[in-house]
């Protein structure tokens, strides 16, 4: 997926020399509050949303939707158990009902079940509320980090 870099380059070696505890953290949810390896110009990208423009051209070449559940990376995949290949019966998509309902004050486990339910139930009237939803939570940075 297609991205604006919002981390310093050298972030593993950052990753690597932080305390057990915030890695383990880290591992929980696949998020840190105030990461010390995103950028100054990479957090306020993030905050905005605007690091996830570039996706557009994800979605052009047909390789994701608008919206759907996020991309994940292969270590995230055994958090979906046996259900990962229900998650990838659809496409990624750049927003999606866990954005909508919290964003990155969501749990892991929470995430999953959003992007459970949205496989199971996704129809026009639910890609229509949250894409609507989705500008809300972007002009408000409700649940930004």
């Amino acid at each position: 997926m297609y991205k604006f870099q919002t981390m310093y380059d050298n972030s593993d070696y950052i990753f690597k020399n932080l305390d057990e505890k915030t890695k383990k953290s880290f591992y929980a949810d696949y998020k840190l509050k105030n990461d010390p390896r995103i950028t100054p110009l990479g957090k306020y990208l993030r905050v905005t949303s605007l690091d996830e423009l570039p996706q557009i051209f994800n979605i052009l070449k047909g390789d994701m939707s608008f919206i759907g559940p996020r991309p994940i990376t292969s270590s995230e995949i055994s958090k979906y158990g046996n259900n990962i290949s229900e998650l990838f019966s659809v496409r990624p998509g750049l927003t999606g009902l866990w954005q909508v309902n919290g964003r990155n004050n969501v749990s892991y486990e929470m995430r999953v079940k959003y992007d459970l339910y949205y496989v199971k139930n996704y129809n026009f009237l639910l890609d229509l509320k949250i894409f609507i939803l989705t500008f809300y939570v972007v002009v408000r940075r409700v649940g930004s980090i």
